[in-house]
């Protein structure tokens, strides 16, 4: 990606370097479906690790349970986004795919992230967060 995009893209298939996929997972590292399997074909996500910074992504697990369970890996990933701040985060609608979460439910994760210039949000979740801050 040349120059940086407002929002996340829908769909991602190049980064440069010092660019992060962000992508929901599952606590095992089972990269199957969906941005984990994106992130494992492309991204050197790796297979058995479900949190944390892999190759050029990033995994939020997404599917142990409901939205206060996920809270702490999101709240973790935004710690780690303020101290490197050197990379790009583009974060994927995590959550809203095969986890079946709504972005309303999972865009106010991220209200701390939205004034990190390194971390950038998916359109929706940032109208979400926007709208609420109105």
């Amino acid at each position: 990606m040349a120059e940086r995009p407002q929002y996340t893209p829908e769909f991602i298939n190049h980064l440069e370097p010092g660019e992060i996929f962000v992508f929901g997972s599952n606590l095992a590292g089972m990269h199957g479906g969906g941005a984990a399997r994106a992130a494992m074909n492309h991204f050197g996500a790796i297979w058995g690790q479900g949190v944390g910074l892999q190759g050029q992504s990033y995994a939020i697990p997404t599917m142990q349970g409901p939205v206060p369970t996920i809270k702490p890996f999101v709240d973790q990933f935004i710690d780690f986004a303020r101290q490197h701040t050197e990379l790009t985060f583009y974060v994927t609608r995590i959550g809203c795919g095969i986890a079946g979460f709504h972005d309303s439910e999972m865009a106010p994760l991220f209200r701390d992230a939205l004034p990190l210039p390194n971390v950038i949000l998916p359109e929706s979740f940032a109208r979400i967060l926007n709208n609420l801050a109105d």
